[in-house]
């Protein structure tokens, strides 16, 4: 699992792309400010398992960001899977139900060799400004507390959600229940496809347990400027 004693375990920096080479030049330039790392759809679907070897190599955690959704012994032997590769953190989408959630929660308790990873519930997508046209009538908040108060219920250690939910969920599910907030934006960054968003010293300030950062880091000139930058107003 994840630790949390400072600012820079609070911080998970996401490598975006589809080179590993990149990745790893990345993580290596990083690594003295940096402990984890998220490997999404993108650069697992290219590297596989080796963006995960090659984090770990330097010396870094890593958060597996594939959010699995399907039945739920397809994502339990997923999840199972993943477990075997010594990842920190694993989503998966709340919305696949209780079941689903639980058996992912075993697969991974199941898999660990030593301490298993941290299973987490993606929420609603920061990226979503309105549920209407997936047929969901409550408002984004309403449904996001819904969906972490049913993954608390489930045994998940936490959620993955937008900076502006943060203090609901940490209201409906309590100071124990971990949350991971995406949608990060320092001051003067480009907002690219997100859209429920926060600067990383609001997050902090409203209770988030862990910020994922990608392309105002990864896309910057000099991404260890820009990650020291994120530390210092993450205080």
């Amino acid at each position: 699992m994840f630790g949390l004693h400072s600012a820079k375990d609070k911080l998970i920096i996401s490598l975006d792309g589809d080179s590993l080479e990149h990745a790893a030049l990345l993580v290596d330039t990083l690594k003295s400010e940096v402990t984890n790392f998220k490997v999404g759809m993108q650069l697992f679907t290219s590297c596989g398992p080796s963006a995960i070897k090659m984090i770990q190599d330097h010396g870094g955690k890593v958060f597996l960001d594939l959010k699995y959704h399907d039945i739920p012994s397809t994502v339990a032997k997923a999840v199972y899977s993943a477990t075997k590769l010594g990842v920190a953190m694993i989503n998966v989408h709340a919305t696949g139900g209780r079941k689903m959630m639980a058996e992912a929660l075993a697969a991974a308790q199941d898999a660990a060799l030593k301490e298993p990873p941290m299973i987490i519930g993606v929420t609603v997508l920061t990226s979503m400004e309105s549920l209407g046209d997936i047929g969901i009538q409550f408002e984004i908040r309403e449904q996001v507390v819904r969906l972490a108060k049913l993954a608390s219920e489930v045994g998940l250690h936490g959620v993955l959600a937008s900076p502006l939910e943060i203090q609901p969920i940490r209201t409906a599910c309590g100071k124990k229940f971990t949350i991971v907030t995406s949608g990060i934006r320092p001051a003067g960054t480009h907002l690219d496809d997100q859209a429920r968003i926060a600067s990383p010293k609001q997050a902090i300030q409203a209770g988030a347990d862990f910020l994922v950062v990608g392309r105002p880091v990864t896309e910057a000139k000099d991404p260890m400027a820009a990650v020291r930058v994120i530390l210092k107003e993450m205080g």
